[in-house]
């Protein structure tokens, strides 16, 4: 949308060209701060100018309920009690959920066992559906889906086995390999909509968000890249709310490095790749730890980890010990051992 369409005054609108801010979304893509300083405007002409942006990208009043109709309530279970316990039931059927952590902490495992929860009936935690599961990075885990699979009946010992016997849940894990970001936006405003518009899949899942983002652009080119997350966090939203559906983001982490004091040694924290601009994107962030331990379930072992919320609008900040085991993610009990 072009500035002229906009009811602003004349004098704002003329230094927004002169910032060579061309359109309502390039406006959007920076900070208050930053447009002060760009266009030289004052404060309060910056957040008229904030407002009318906004305004005009909205195709729809704000919702003051994060989901509506008779599915408010409604959540896909993790397949693990433990942890459905920590997400209140599980994930929520609309907005964006976030998954990060470093490499081996067991993020594409839950993703996987995802996947299969969703087929299941919704008396079991399911939709009824399927799933599309988004790879930009790394092959897909067939052999280990193939794993979960033959492992369900132990997993889901609060489902019938002839339930699970009936499912055929290989036929419903559809998988898209998307190596550049032209072709994921391809992917998920075309074939995605597709599969959910036909009921063959209630789940979407990204693993991961940041492996093109953080390829294709470099240091310098942040508007560019923040105007390409905002262009794809729209479409993940559309296709959540339009079809009621969740949306799981895998993401990477960076190591924070701060100092407590000047003289005192560096300590380094683990936070969510792509910085604030994704983050105002997403509904629920979830973050999974690996520890320096190791747990015991009889002949498996496994290295412990941990499922914390960061932050989310229906649950408190949170965490839960896990493990990865043959038949999936499940949360740590007290029989478990420690080493």
């Amino acid at each position: 949308m072009k500035w002229d369409q906009l009811e602003l005054d004349p004098r704002i609108r003329a230094a927004v060209r002169r910032a060579n801010l061309n359109c309502v979304r390039d406006v959007l893509c920076v900070s208050a701060l930053d447009l002060q300083r760009f266009t030289g405007l004052s404060h309060s002409d910056v957040q008229q100018l904030l407002a009318a942006a906004a305004a005009a990208c909205r195709r729809r009043p704000p919702d003051p309920a994060v989901l509506r109709g008779g599915q408010r309530d409604l959540r896909l279970t993790v397949g693990c009690p433990v942890l459905d316990e920590l997400l209140r039931g599980g994930l929520p059927v609309g907005g964006v959920t976030e998954l990060s952590g470093e490499s081996g902490a067991g993020k594409t495992q839950l993703a996987l066992q995802l996947c299969l929860c969703v087929q299941y009936p919704t008396q079991h935690g399911g939709l009824d559906a399927g799933a599309v599961y988004i790879c930009t990075e790394d092959p897909f885990p067939v052999r280990r889906l193939q794993q979960l699979i033959r492992e369900q009946s132990c997993l889901r010992s609060d489902v019938p086995p002839s339930l699970i016997s009936s499912l055929q849940f290989s036929d419903h894990v559809y998988i898209e390999h998307t190596a550049d970001l032209d072709s994921l936006q391809v992917c998920l405003s075309r074939r995605v909509p597709l599969l959910l518009a036909r009921g063959l899949v209630r789940l979407v899942v990204v693993d991961s968000v940041a492996a093109l983002f953080r390829s294709e652009f470099q240091a310098d080119d942040w508007l560019e890249r923040n105007k390409r997350l905002l262009t794809f966090s729209s479409i993940l939203h559309h296709l959540s709310q339009e079809f009621t559906t969740p949306v799981l983001c895998i993401n990477q982490v960076t190591d924070v490095f701060c100092r407590s004091n000047s003289s005192g040694p560096l300590s380094s924290n683990m936070s969510p790749a792509l910085g604030l601009a994704w983050s105002n994107q997403v509904m629920v962030r979830l973050m999974m730890r690996r520890l320096q331990r190791t747990v015991v379930r009889g002949d498996q072992s496994s290295a412990l980890r941990r499922l914390e919320v960061v932050f989310a609008p229906h649950l408190a900040r949170d965490g839960r010990d896990a493990a990865v085991w043959r038949e999936g993610v499940g949360g740590v009990c007290s029989s478990d051992t420690e080493t």
